[in-house]
């Protein structure tokens, strides 16, 4: 999958966007993603990971605090996307699934789960500017008939 990745970002250029970091503009974050894999047969999985992405980004680091921003990068080929979304950084540690048991009543705390139960891979890093963290997700689907 990494080399997938490193040979598409050498020839095409990922659809990118700013946000600031307040959670009205997650909306806007789902709407720029799915404006990018609008014929993507993995849409609704592709919104619904960028919102737990930009709702991490907003609550867990600088992102979320005054005059805070998000990035969402939007990498696709054929049968495959990569959504990235990048923070501020502040975080001790990297995010992790919290693998909370089916029955668990508390409202937080999923969000990585759904990322690594929903997406063909994910993973976080060290953005390369040091200035924050990436959150990614990749999904594959059937190309079929997929103009993408």
């Amino acid at each position: 999958m990494e080399e997938r990745t490193q040979q598409i970002t050498q020839t095409e250029r990922p659809a990118r966007r700013r946000f600031p970091g307040l959670p009205s503009q997650i909306a806007h974050a789902r709407r720029f993603v799915a404006r990018q894999l609008a014929a993507s047969p993995e849409l609704t999985t592709a919104t619904l990971l960028t919102s737990e992405l930009a709702t991490n980004a907003i609550t867990h680091s600088a992102s979320g605090q005054e005059a805070g921003k998000f990035e969402v990068y939007v990498l696709q080929a054929p049968g495959w996307a990569r959504v990235e979304v990048r923070d501020l950084g502040n975080m001790a540690e990297s995010p992790q699934p919290q693998h909370r048991a089916p029955y668990d009543t508390e409202e937080h705390g999923r969000g990585l789960d759904l990322v690594e139960a929903l997406s063909s891979a994910w993973g976080t890093e060290p953005r390369r500017d040091a200035m924050g963290r990436r959150v990614w997700f990749e999904l594959v689907w059937d190309r079929g008939g997929d103009p993408l």
